[in-house]
């Protein structure tokens, strides 16, 4: 929404020409005088209009009794007044023209049934004049570039050098404290913006605008819950088409209550394992924690993506070589062979006692000659195989000046990237390295996980511009009625779909199951069909490889007799006749509408254990065949797919084309659509098919 300068609203929000403080204090120890005081110190140049009648003037600036007294419209209105009284401040500030609103107040949706109703009634007051708000319950946000600090934020008390880093939380004092470290870590942010309750402006709403900043290379996030699924994919995708990397810490990774569930799918389909999927799928680098996060964005401002997973290894301590290759292998990098050129060119820079291999131990005889440092980190840089060096160093205190000038000289004497990782920094080495523009870690381990985050970033980013057939949203399909859909609808609904399906019938007698068998060909199986039994295993009303009539009589009495005793109040359909698949790796491919992202797609290794293992990953459907391949190289037992122990591999092109038609389908039926499970899917050389399904319908 614009306004007759064609100004957004959200333009007005995180980068304001004029600010209104609504209720602001001239005690700028105050929360609500502080807004004031980042102004003037930070250098805001914008217009600044306080309000409130107590005041003739605040740091000179004359204060106004109401909002609309200014005579102009502010393009962005700071209120920070009691609760009580911020609807009729929020109406003020609609009549007034006010294109953005930050709501400092707590009390809201935060505080139960009474501040939820408080909530909607400033939700929508903000919509009636379309204004865009921000909380309430939110510290604000920062444009540090311009100075514009409309936040209470303690951040703000120190040094706020802008920088390439657009900062984003939902938690208001955790994200303080991450903004406070990546101070102390001489990151600088350009912009940070907590979002609060999310009443209207979400996380993916600022961080969307930040993108597009071209002083910002790296987005950095704190999130506790997603609330707008496709707003955050949007954003990701934009980032990454933009080349710019984007670190989140999502917290909540274990579940956050039971959810009732149908389906295999729908019992797997936690919202971090969905949220996980998504984030792979978008090329979003997920952070263990605030430093993880903070390690990945230091190394993102700093170094070049690797254009590969080699990584060599110059230490001063044969133990930190060690554990940096061992946690290299752990998350995916690889510690090559160097060429015999390499370990030739080493031995004749190192002394006798180091090591020449990868890692390589230039031991402490480099402080005498620093040289050795240098042209053993560009011999290994050199190698073919090596894309990135890291460099281990501990404490040198007194040796800062003459380390400082060794990196200044290999960084313009290389062009592969290099990093390192030194223990024990004197903060004057931090410093002076950070001036230099190369990125130096507190130890070895985050050194190389933050590697493998670029790295993997990397590869994702060239893997999504690479995929130009982007899948388009198929056309609605009707909903089929709630609740459980009848097998033979479910199959219809499926092949039409382009789904491999094994082909059904349904009987209601022992003679018309024997005459579908005969139209589908022997052997078959046989289900009972319930829509109150949905796991039909449990109950013995399953059987399979039934090779005549005599054979299918005798089962069909089994399974009716099963259950009718395992579930005597059931209502029974009939029995399902199905056709036989066959297959060498029992997969499992699913749907289910998660509330955040909507239609999710879920593939996996299949079978009885399939709870027990959770070997699944989760993507945002619909899916490409090229997505959906990525999605099985996630899975731990994807070596099955190529063959083991003399098995033939499977068809994994079809076994992509199916899971890309699945996720169309969810796409397809997102309007209704609850959960589909089709376990197990045989896939083998000759191509797969589902030999079970269970579609559920919310209308």
């Amino acid at each position: 929404m614009k306004d007759c300068n064609g100004r957004d609203a959200l333009d007005c929000l995180l980068s304001p020409r004029s600010i209104a403080i609504v209720g602001v204090s001239s005690d700028f120890n105050k929360l609500n005088g502080r807004v004031m005081k980042f102004l003037l110190e930070k250098g805001y140049n914008g217009k600044i209009f306080p309000v409130n009648p107590k005041y003739e003037e605040v740091g000179g600036h004359r204060c106004f009794a109401a909002i609309g007294d200014i005579g102009e419209a502010p393009e962005l209105a700071v209120i920070s007044v009691p609760a009580k009284v911020v609807p009729e401040q929020l109406e003020a500030a609609g009549k007034a023209g006010v294109r953005a609103v930050i709501v400092f107040s707590s009390g809201f949706g935060e505080m139960g049934e009474e501040g939820l109703e408080k909530e909607r009634q400033v939700v929508e007051i903000a919509r009636r004049h379309g204004m865009r708000l921000c909380g309430p319950n939110t510290l604000g946000v920062i444009n540090a570039f311009e100075g514009a600090f409309a936040t209470f934020t303690q951040y703000g008390m120190g040094s706020t050098n802008p920088g390439p880093v657009g900062f984003v939380t939902q938690s208001g004092a955790f994200g303080t404290a991450i903004a406070a470290l990546a101070r102390k870590r001489g990151l600088g942010l350009g912009y940070f913006a907590n979002t609060g309750n999310e009443t209207d402006v979400t996380f993916a709403d600022c961080l969307g605008r930040i993108v597009e900043d071209p002083r910002i290379t790296t987005l950095a996030g704190y999130i506790e819950g997603i609330t707008d699924g496709p707003g955050f994919v949007s954003v990701a995708r934009r980032a990454m088409e933009l080349g710019k990397p984007l670190v989140v810490t999502k917290v909540g990774r274990t579940a956050s209550g039971a959810r009732a569930a149908s389906s295999h799918t729908g019992a797997l389909a936690g919202e971090d394992a969905v949220f996980d999927g998504i984030a792979r799928q978008h090329g979003v680098i997920r952070a263990r924690n605030e430093e993880h996060m903070l390690d990945i964005v230091d190394m993102s401002t700093t170094t070049a993506c690797p254009a590969g997973r080699g990584v060599g290894i110059v230490t001063q301590s044969g133990g930190a070589g060690v554990l940096m290759s061992d946690r290299a292998e752990e998350v995916g990098l690889n510690v090559p062979q160097l060429s015999e050129e390499t370990v030739a060119r080493l031995r004749d820079i190192l002394p006798a006692f180091g090591a020449a291999g990868n890692p390589v131990d230039v031991t402490a005889q480099f402080i005498a000659d620093p040289s050795m440092l240098k042209e053993s980190v560009k011999a290994v840089l050199d190698d073919p195989n090596v894309h990135v060096a890291a460099v281990w160093l501990q404490l040198m205190d007194g040796f800062v000046d003459t380390l400082t000038r060794t990196f200044r000289e290999l960084k313009e004497e290389t062009d592969k990237p290099f990093v390192v990782s030194w223990v024990a920094a004197p903060e004057e080495g931090l410093r002076a390295l950070r001036e230099l523009g190369i990125c130096a870690l507190r130890g070895a381990e985050p050194t190389i996980d933050a590697i493998a985050a670029l790295v993997d970033w990397e590869e994702a980013r060239q893997a999504r511009l690479a995929d130009t057939a982007a899948p388009s949203d198929p056309p609605a399909l009707p909903a089929p009625g709630p609740g459980f859909v009848p097998t033979e609808k479910s199959v219809s609904l499926l092949h039409d779909a382009g789904v491999p399906v094994a082909r059904v019938g349904l009987a209601t007698t022992c003679e018309q199951a024997i005459e579908h068998a005969e139209r589908i060909g022997w052997p078959v199986a046989l289900k009972i069909e319930s829509p109150d039994i949905l796991h039909k295993t449990e109950i013995g009303g399953v059987e399979i490889g039934l090779k005549d009539a005599e054979s299918l009589r005798a089962a069909y009495e089994r399974i009716t007799g099963r259950a009718a005793k395992a579930a005597p109040q059931a209502r029974i359909d009939g029995v399902i006749v199905q056709e036989m698949g066959s297959g060498t790796v029992e997969m499992v491919i699913g749907l289910r509408r998660d509330p955040g992202f909507g239609p999710v797609v879920m593939v996996g290794m299949g079978g009885i254990l399939i709870e027990v293992q959770k070997d699944v990953v989760f993507n945002r459907a619909p899916v490409t065949e090229a997505e959906a391949s990525r999605m099985l190289d996630k899975l731990k037992g994807k070596v099955m797919l190529d063959g083991v122990r003399g098995a033939p591999p499977v068809d994994r092109a079809a076994l992509c084309r199916m899971i890309s038609a699945v996720s169309r389908f969810g796409a397809a039926s997102a309007d209704w659509l609850e959960e589909l499970d089709l376990n197990p899917v045989l896939a083998g050389p000759d191509g797969v098919i589902a030999v079970d399904c269970l579609l559920i319908s919310e209308n």
